[in-house]
């Protein structure tokens, strides 16, 4: 394994490269990393870097929101086959469908989705500032896809009329209330932190619904020692790696991506070395759906 870790280091020098990872990648991808974050944190470092080619370990929807925000680099995700099960579940076809049935409704598409879906929509949101998203629009409807539950959590939290999408993280349904229920009898004192993809038995027996990076923020401001963390399970590597002091339980072990474990440090390697595989958005759907981010980026979101 250090050989393999010398290499990359070797290799990303020479070649001027930069390695991103999604806070779901595995503690080996984690630790090779420049960077760690979620999909739209990466894709902004991606941007920001000097580098022009850039690893990122994580979903295809992922690089492809670098390949938009930086079309002047060279994105490559190490294995091709790493996709996103939700992102799947929403079809263009469909979202035009929709549009007609809703012609009056906004269009706000979360970034785990596709570039085609994000160039069919008005404004893009993360999981982050969603209910912020929502509220910053003039239209009173708004189609909301493709997670339903980050839908209806948002929905929980606006006036807004809300057209929810069947989509949904298979990972955080596996998330169940019993299992939340179970973790906070075994462990009392710990603070039980959820992710808004999970479903609303589980976020109401939450203490907070964070975006992963809203996670790392709560638990290093924290006087907490204990914490259940519902989200998927690489999250507790870069926990526990950023705070040694405390202790995290997963609030579900089945709570497993498996697009996410398909990375290993071998094949970041290879794709260093052959710079394969290229994630590149068509210049057409990339233009239109930098306006749906773009926008996003531009509604002023309270910290």
């Amino acid at each position: 394994m250090s050989t393999i870790k010398s290499r990359i280091k070797k290799i990303k020098k020479e070649k001027n490269a930069v390695i991103l990872a999604h806070n779901y990648q595995l503690g080996e991808i984690q630790d090779i990393a420049d960077f760690c974050g979620d999909s739209l944190e990466l894709a902004k470092k991606a941007a920001g870097t000097g580098a022009g080619l850039v690893i990122f370990c994580g979903v295809k929807f992922m690089a492809e929101t670098a390949s938009i925000l930086c079309p002047d680099k060279k994105i490559i995700m190490p294995d091709k086959n790493a996709g996103c099960p939700m992102a799947e579940m929403a079809g263009v076809k469909k979202l035009k469908t929709v549009k007609r049935a809703y012609p009056d409704a906004a269009v706000v598409t979360y970034v785990n989705s596709t570039a085609e879906i994000k160039a069919e929509s008005d404004i893009c949101c993360t999981s982050a500032n969603a209910v912020e998203i929502v509220d910053s629009l003039e239209e009173e409807e708004v189609i909301f896809l493709p997670d339903k539950y980050l839908g209806r959590y948002v929905a929980s939290k606006t006036k807004k009329k809300i057209i929810f999408w069947e989509g949904y993280c298979p990972s955080h349904v596996k998330i169940l209330a019993e299992d939340i229920k179970r973790e906070k009898e075994e462990y009392p004192e710990a603070d039980v932190l959820v992710h808004p993809e999970c479903t609303p038995g589980v976020i109401a027996l939450a203490d907070e619904v964070l975006s992963t990076g809203g996670m790392r923020n709560h638990v290093d401001k924290s006087r907490k020692k204990e914490f259940i963390i519902g989200t998927e399970a690489g999250m507790l590597y870069r926990l526990r790696k950023d705070n040694p002091n405390k202790r995290f339980f997963p609030a579900s072990t089945n709570a497993v991506c498996m697009s996410m474990k398909l990375g290993m440090p071998e094949k970041v390697l290879w794709s260093l070395e052959h710079e394969k595989t290229e994630v590149k958005v068509p210049e057409e759907i990339s233009v239109k759906a930098r306006k749906a981010i773009d926008r996003m980026l531009e509604v002023k979101v309270e910290s």
